[in-house]
């Protein structure tokens, strides 16, 4: 008997291996998917090494003007912008702080949205008519409308700019969260941990929420993208990362005026964005393709 109970665990683990492992193969099965991994992981590596690639100090933000508005050439490959600054280096380091913004306020969206979400479905009645219909005022409002709001209110730094990306994403994800723990909550498993006494907590936290996941994970993979795509969009109006702080959608303003003469300027860091929304999108496509188990076989 004693042997049986101890050998609980390793079959859960070697399960969990194996659900991980189908998951990877039909992932790998989408090339557009994996196409995608590979654009964001190089991206991650190269923000990762942003310093060891280019100083910040005395290429980043450092002005030159002698160098102002060169044409990519070998000494600077994407060229220098209107201060004689890298852009190169410049876009690296953005990368950076636009992957970190954008990560951090969808884990922040994530973590408050589907507490929200799971306990909304789990309890309903009127906690979830009241949770929900908080939810709906802020979907009310247009997410980048509410995400200018909160950082005109709080003023334009890295802080409120995660806060009021994650503030306008928190609906969505109550939302997906709540749907899942609808058609969860009833499962026999569930009202099994219940027959045994288990806490509401550890039902949500052990049961319910694991096996919601897959609908979360996939959003947030595009949640990324958006939030990555709303930071740019906030630094171009001057709400976002203040200069001289390298920022692609700042980059974009800054260069704007000198588009017709000196097109690399705003070229390369619309590139970036696209380059990098497009790959989230690919991937977020293929993990919903491989989390799906109706299409399994």
């Amino acid at each position: 008997m004693e042997k049986k109970l101890s050998s609980l665990p390793k079959i859960k683990n070697n399960k969990k291996r194996g659900q991980a492992a189908e998951v990877w193969r039909r992932l790998k099965r989408n090339k557009m998917a994996i196409l995608g991994l590979i654009l964001i992981s190089t991206m991650i590596i190269i923000a990762i090494f942003a310093n060891v690639i280019a100083d910040y100090e005395t290429v980043v933000i450092k002005q030159n003007l002698s160098n102002r508005l060169q044409a990519p050439s070998m000494s600077h490959i994407l060229g220098t912008d209107e201060f004689g600054r890298d852009i190169f280096a410049r876009l690296i380091h953005g990368a950076r702080v636009s992957l970190k913004v954008g990560v951090l306020a969808v884990g922040i969206s994530i973590v408050i949205g589907g507490a929200l979400g799971a306990i909304a479905g789990y309890y309903g009645g009127h906690l979830d008519n009241i949770i929900m219909r908080i939810m709906d005022i802020f979907l009310a409002v247009p997410s980048i409308l509410l995400a200018i709001a909160i950082v005109s209110a709080l003023g334009p730094n890295l802080i409120n700019l995660m806060v009021a990306i994650s503030i306008s994403s928190i609906p969505g994800y109550a939302r997906i969260v709540r749907a899942s723990v609808l058609s969860i909550r009833d499962q026999e498993y569930v009202e099994a941990a219940k027959a045994i006494g288990a806490s509401d907590t550890r039902i949500i936290l052990k049961h319910i929420i694991p096996n919601s996941l897959a609908p979360v994970i996939v959003q947030g993979t595009l949640g990324v993208a958006g939030a990555i795509l709303s930071v740019a969009g906030l630094s171009f109006i001057g709400l976002g990362i203040q200069p001289p702080a390298p920022e692609w959608g700042s980059m974009l303003s800054g260069g704007r005026q000198y588009l017709r003469y000196a097109w690399w300027v705003t070229t390369f860091p619309g590139l970036a964005i696209m380059i990098t929304i497009l790959s989230l999108n690919l991937l977020g496509d293929g993990l919903r393709d491989a989390l799906d188990p109706r299409l399994k076989h």
